[in-house]
């Protein structure tokens, strides 16, 4: 009787946490989970070299090559790889686009980040429309970026052609030891405004009256990108070659519907 009434108890309150959950969240539409031994190729695409001829250095004079071959994925992860071969950096981006957009929802990452001087990873979205409208017009969601140079701070963005390249729409928060273990990165994203979230806890809010496709390029599906840029704009010219390899691990990626 005491097994029976404790396997009750875990019962009810996996229920009530899935409840719970699901309340806070939304109901769950879509989740990667990284399963089997290689990427799902009827989801993710592969974005490849520097860029060249159509953006070189991807837009932000980055130093990495993008291959096939710096990821991997077992035990239900997607761990990418940042490697210095010779005098040559390279890693992997990858993409949804046109295979797995999403128009509003809660989305969550949870992911364990690279770390040192020159590190740039990201988890992240651009709008559908891209290739017939261009960038920033058709909108960018920075769900995560990390750089090395600056440890303990993640950083949450958003570009629309209003704000362009040097986003006013951007929020860079403290979190104490960000770069050990696991944490979760999220958006809540309805017609109105996109909340950002670090382990569940709020850190910036984009909600403008105005609604003007240039202000607002949020209603419409985007799709999603990982990867991890070496130096940069951003991540800075500096990087510290004895940090290699690094490695960002994704554990899995959810949309709720809300």
């Amino acid at each position: 009787m005491k097994l029976l009434a404790t396997l009750v108890s875990i019962l009810l309150t996996t229920i009530v946490s899935a409840q719970m959950q699901k309340s806070k969240k939304g109901e769950l539409v879509w989740e990667e989970n990284f399963d089997g031994n290689a990427l799902n190729e009827a989801i993710w695409n592969y974005e490849l070299g520097d860029g060249c001829p159509d953006i070189c250095g991807w837009g932000n004079n980055e130093r990495q090559l993008y291959t096939t071959e710096n990821h991997t994925v077992e035990n239900g992860m997607l761990t990418i790889t940042v490697k210095k071969d010779g005098d040559k950096y390279t890693s992997t981006r990858i993409t949804t686009a046109g295979k797995k957009e999403f128009k509003y929802g809660y989305i969550e990452a949870r992911a364990k980040i690279p770390t040192g001087h020159g590190i740039w990873p990201a988890f992240w979205m651009l709008g559908s429309n891209i290739k017939q409208v261009g960038w920033p017009m058709a909108g960018e969601i920075d769900i995560l970026e990390y750089v090395g140079k600056e440890p303990d701070m993640v950083f949450t963005s958003l570009h629309t052609q209003d704000s362009h390249g040097e986003t006013i729409n951007t929020k860079k928060t403290r979190f104490e030891d960000i770069e050990e273990g696991f944490h979760t990165y999220a958006i809540n994203w309805t017609k109105d405004k996109i909340e950002f979230f670090v382990d569940d806890k709020p850190v910036y809010t984009f909600a403008p009256k105005n609604k003007s496709v240039e202000v607002w390029p949020y209603s419409q599906p985007f799709y999603f990108i990982l990867n991890v840029a070496v130096g940069g704009n951003f991540g800075g010219p500096e990087v510290d070659d004895t940090i290699f390899p690094q490695e960002f691990i994704i554990d899995y990626i959810k949309v709720y519907e809300n």
